[in-house]
């Protein structure tokens, strides 16, 4: 479109209306970095894990394979789960 002398280009984003539960809708509010960072942009910040792992699949590769680990091993495994904290939260850090 031009206008007198100058050019105006307008650009169109294509959207998607999603539902959330407040909640959600909270935590996204909360973990923007500021005005003008979008709900997308707080939804691309966070890391998805591609293939989650299922139990099938671990009993499929433990049937194939045998055991993974060996008794120390699982007896190292259960000292550490004894200082285990909560996951980290993917929404408030980058």
């Amino acid at each position: 479109m031009t206008q007198g002398t100058q050019t105006v280009y307008y650009l169109c984003m294509a959207t998607k209306t999603i539902s959330v539960r407040i909640e959600a809708y909270e935590r996204l509010a909360r973990a923007k970095r500021g005005a003008s960072e979008s709900f997308s942009d707080v939804i691309m910040r966070a890391h998805w894990d591609r293939e989650p792992v299922t139990a099938a699949a671990l009993l499929g590769l433990v049937r194939e394979r045998g055991a993974l680990y060996r008794a120390v091993e699982l007896r190292q495994v259960e000292e550490a789960k004894q200082g285990d904290r909560p996951p980290r939260d993917k929404w408030t850090e980058a």
